[in-house]
């Protein structure tokens, strides 16, 4: 997946407000890799709802920081 495609399917879920918990399909066209879990009002649980999945590491939080800015843990 270029760096590009996957930035711009990262901001597009990303949500205002609260954390989302996405997902990578490997298997998927690429532009439309990513998928939405989850959203979570805090941190915490969306922390925890990741540590809960088979395999985490194909996991991630998006959030965006008070500047505006976006954020992938």
């Amino acid at each position: 997946m270029s760096v590009d495609n996957f930035q711009k399917e990262k901001e597009g879920l990303t949500p205002d407000n609260g954390f989302n918990l996405v997902g990578i399909d490997y298997f998927s066209d690429i532009g439309n890799q990513l998928y939405l879990v989850e959203h979570f009002e805090m941190y915490q649980d969306a922390l925890n709802a990741k540590k809960e999945r088979k395999n985490s590491d194909e996991y991630f939080i998006l959030y965006k920081g008070a500047g505006g800015e976006f954020f992938c843990r």
